[in-house]
């Protein structure tokens, strides 16, 4: 089955989120996704797979598949473990060059520029860069 394009989630979750009245239960949402995550590997939690930038504990790993790119991450806060719940659903499994091609639209159309802390704002873009170098380091090899 074909993966759909990150516009396609992109737009698929923003649908979600204008499901909730406010951002309590936004919140919420966000933590329940990031108790959806995989597990992830405790040997993987090591210290070249940490975000910096983070002010949470945040470890990724990526998998090059051909010209796509699976990652998995998981952290030590509920709120971004959901945010990177949300990151892996738009970009995991994605052939680099769209990741690289694309701008994370959904962060304003969610309201997550307005609504995130500015601790929890600067770990997210830690996240993104962390992806789109992987896809950059992808499309280069």
């Amino acid at each position: 089955m074909e993966t759909p394009s990150i516009a396609a989630a992109e737009r698929e979750l923003v649908e979600e989120f204008a499901l909730f009245d406010n951002w309590v239960d936004r919140y919420q949402y966000i933590i329940d996704l990031g108790r959806q995550l995989p597990p992830f590997p405790d040997a993987e939690k090591i210290e070249e797979r940490k975000i910096r930038g983070c002010q949470s504990q945040v470890w990724l790993v990526t998998k090059v598949r051909g010209d796509r790119l699976d990652f998995q991450a998981v952290s030590d806060s509920a709120i971004v473990s959901g945010l990177i719940a949300i990151l892996m659903r738009i970009y995991s499994g994605r052939p680099a060059r769209e990741i690289l091609a694309s701008q994370p639209a959904f962060i304003k159309a969610i309201g997550l520029d307005q609504h995130l802390s500015p601790t929890r704002s600067n770990g997210l873009y830690a996240m993104l860069g962390a992806i789109r170098n992987a896809a950059a380091a992808c499309v280069a090899a």
